[in-house]
């Protein structure tokens, strides 16, 4: 078909489409996108012609060039301000004829164009081929920033009229050039013009290339001036010609009043001596001068003096905290080993405990105590090893560790830097900072700690580093075993109010610009809300419920300056609504297949019953109460051992006539772990032979298939949670006897503690004959 009838005009500005090319552009007028729009509609095609003259916003034909593309329309993506993206595909060369506006856009009928001349594919054609590739590729290492899929779509390209098409769009050149091309029908002469455009380009390349070297030279020589200004202005200043100080004669000042070792001074100025040759308008000034100040501001040598007075720490310790026996009677034995050997290592504390216990803040205590500079640094998150050891200097805003810029914004070489949530460190691609931690924490290495930025060693052996976790499980073994461990367990109710009472109660009514005539709080208010309030083992849920009290109680302040709020237990729900956490307490009789366990939990003990029951089946084990892995095994090796208990007391074919479904309260609780083996196993031998279980006894420890009771963790807070519920008996292992004897008697006062071996020696203390 040579014509082509009313086919939509779109007029392109800087832009020539060639057959066989895909083409990506912008329209905006509103011509062009109702063009493009209606070739979408319709048999999406279009006429790509471009204007003579780009700056013309309403071109008429005299505007457009004659010879343009026939191109098909691909995709359309409206953008924001009604500008539409177009994909078109260029298909064969057209000959533009009259042009007539219909529908608020142009239509124009086209006519083919007939090469002059037929190319004939014999080795005269190879040879332009491959010439004209050699010269596109010198083209393509002058430019160096063209396509690489481009490139290689061009080189694969073996029909002479597709690759000139292919290199005219791919070039970086005027598109009169390209129209030019485009418009030529004698296809050897297409190919000398693109040749002679691509031999052009390639010349004003390297002509380019040549200024740009030409420029750098001339740029070193003026950095040989500026040295030489330089020179000439210390000359002037020997003289007395010129007084002012500049940056590098205050650097020197500085160096020589720091106390630091002959190596560090050395390094600081040798980095002033090349400060002093950088010219001060240069990146790598800025860099140098960073790295000056910081090695200035590291205190080498300076420390501050340690308060050894170990009546002074008793006193500032305990002023903030109650309880913590462990963790003061460690910090008074540093300060006696500080008193006695000035030089002696501290040792590395780690305090591991459930939130709100105190971990954080006996760090600080710690520092006023000993009269330390305190450094608090953060680790929970933390997943670059440069956070522990910093960047090199040549990376772009380098800084040094967080360790280095903690020690220098305290100033001294011996503070004392708190690691918090250590247990909460991660590690990817950017390196594993546990690692890093290593050095940091060992006192035999950590004399000379490396940072990346510094590139000094730098002396940590006379800071005294604590850290604190939630949890050991995450921590790596070889950092654990740099550390001495101090366990936080769980606070007893008793604990909690002599807290509240001391501590939180005047620190909320301050915080909240209360006085005590204004608000005050019973005793037994503060123990409605430990008990019915919150259900935690430290007391950060306490501080917030007395928060929210001292707030209510500014409200009615607000209103009327002479208002005394006064909050007991009988007038608490007014505050702070319904109780939100009630005691399950002891059953007042003996069940039979219903045992009481005790759990550990994250905010403290727990107590839970185990109910089992028995029923006609086919001797399935159904477990219920959203058992983990652990607690599910723990009950198969529970019956297993029942079942080789209780041979000659069942029939024969008992279990094979009977199912056993033991479930655990609170069914959407997650629950694992296997203290509950010697629970589950009494609970099971109760529903098989009928004997009831004493209500007011409670048991945990781990069972063995051969019927041993194994040890547990977490027996104090198990022990304060029994307590709590009203149970008089509390069955623990034989094992953790040791850790029992440890106790406050406020732990273990008015209740009976069994220590048991094995589950034959349990049956017989809660079993009712």
């Amino acid at each position: 078909m040579n014509e082509y009838k009313n086919v939509p005009v779109v007029a392109l500005r800087d832009v020539v489409v060639f057959p066989g090319t895909t083409v990506y552009f912008e329209v905006g007028r509103e011509a062009t996108v109702k063009a493009v729009n209606e070739a979408m509609h319709g048999k999406q095609y279009i006429f790509a012609v471009a204007q003579k003259d780009p700056k013309v916003e309403h071109p008429k034909q005299n505007d457009l060039f004659e010879i343009g593309t026939l191109a098909q329309v691909k995709q359309l993506v409206t953008m924001p301000g009604n500008v539409v993206r177009v994909i078109i595909v260029g298909q064969e060369k057209m000959k533009l004829g009259s042009l007539v506006l219909e529908d608020g856009y142009y239509k124009a009928d086209l006519e083919k164009v007939e090469e002059s001349r037929q190319i004939s594919y014999d080795i005269e054609t190879i040879a332009l081929i491959r010439g004209l590739k050699d010269l596109f590729s010198v083209y393509v290492n002058e430019r160096g920033r063209i396509n690489k899929n481009v490139v290689d779509e061009i080189m694969d390209c073996t029909d002479l009229d597709s690759l000139i098409n292919q290199i005219a769009t791919g070039m970086q050149v005027n598109y009169q050039f390209k129209q030019k091309i485009l418009a030529e029908t004698d296809i050897y002469q297409r190919h000398e013009d693109i040749s002679v455009i691509l031999s052009r380009e390639i010349g004003i390349l390297r002509i380019q290339d040549d200024v740009a070297k030409r420029v750098k030279s001339q740029v070193e020589e003026n950095q040989k001036e500026y040295y030489l200004h330089e020179q000439i202005k210390a000359i002037h200043k020997e003289l007395g010609d010129d007084d002012s100080e500049t940056d590098a004669d205050r650097y020197g000042e500085k160096l020589s009043k720091l106390k630091a070792s002959k190596k560090v001074k050395k390094k600081i100025d040798e980095e002033i001596k090349r400060f002093k040759l950088t010219n001060s308008n240069s990146s790598e000034s800025a860099v140098i001068r960073g790295y000056i100040e910081t090695l200035l501001s590291i205190p080498w040598k300076k420390m501050s003096e340690d308060n050894t007075d170990i009546v002074n720490a008793e006193k500032v310790l305990n002023e903030d905290h109650y309880g913590l026996k462990d963790v003061k009677e460690k910090v008074i034995e540093c300060l006696a080993v500080k008193a006695i050997k000035k030089d002696g290592y501290s040792p590395i504390i780690c305090l591991v405990g459930p939130p709100g216990t105190g971990k954080t803040s006996i760090a600080k205590s710690i520092a006023r105590a000993m009269n330390r500079k305190y450094i608090r640094i953060c680790l929970g998150g933390v997943r670059d090893e440069a956070e522990i050891r910093g960047h090199r200097r040549t990376y772009v805003g380098a800084m040094p560790g967080r360790i280095i810029a903690g020690i220098r914004s305290a100033k001294v070489k011996n503070p004392l830097i708190l690691f918090d949530e250590i247990d909460k460190m991660g590690a990817d691609y950017k390196g594993d900072p546990s690692s890093a931690l290593l050095e940091v924490l060992d006192p035999e290495q950590n004399r000379h700690f490396s940072d990346h930025y510094v590139e000094l060693p730098v002396d940590l052996s006379q800071a005294m580093f604590i850290c604190t976790a939630n949890s050991l499980d995450t921590i790596p073994r070889p950092l654990l075993d740099r550390m001495e461990i101090i366990e936080l367990s769980g606070y007893t109710e008793n604990e909690k109010f002599h807290i509240a009472k001391n501590y939180l109660v005047d620190k909320q009514r301050i915080a909240n610009g209360l006085t005590k005539e204004q608000f005050n709080i019973s005793d037994k208010g503060i123990y409605t809300i430990i008990e019915n309030y919150t259900r935690e083992a430290g007391v950060r849920g306490l501080e917030r419920k007395i928060g929210t009290l001292c707030r209510k109680a500014a409200v009615e302040a607000a209103k009327d300056q002479t208002a005394k709020v006064r909050i007991s237990n009988r007038n608490i729900k007014k505050f702070l609504g319904n109780y939100k956490y009630t005691l399950d307490l002891v059953s007042d009789s003996s069940q039979v297949g219903i045992v009481r366990g005790l759990a550990w939990t994250s905010v403290g003990g727990d107590t839970l019953e185990i109910e089992v029951n028995i029923m006609h089946g086919k001797g399935a084990l159904q477990l219920t109460g959203k058992l983990g892995d652990v607690m599910q095994e723990s009950a198969k090796i529970a019956l297993s051992y029942v079942k080789s208990q209780v041979a000659d007391i069942l029939e024969d074919d008992f279990f094979g006539k009977h199912d056993i479904h033991l479930h655990v309260p609170e069914g959407a609780v997650p629950k694992d772990g296997p203290s509950a083996g010697i629970t589950m196993a009494t609970a099971i031998y109760s529903a098989c032979t009928g004997k009831k279980v004493r209500a007011d006894a409670a048991m945990t420890g781990e069972l063995t298939l051969r019927g041993r009771v194994l040890p547990i963790g977490g027996l104090k807070e198990k022990i304060l949670a029994a307590k709590a519920a009203g149970v008089k008996m509390v069955i623990v292992p034989e094992k953790n006897r040791k850790d029992v004897e440890e106790f406050d008697g406020e732990v273990t006062d008015n209740i009976d503690i069994r220590f048991v071996t094995n589950a034959p020696e349990v049956w017989k203390l809660v079993l009712e004959s």
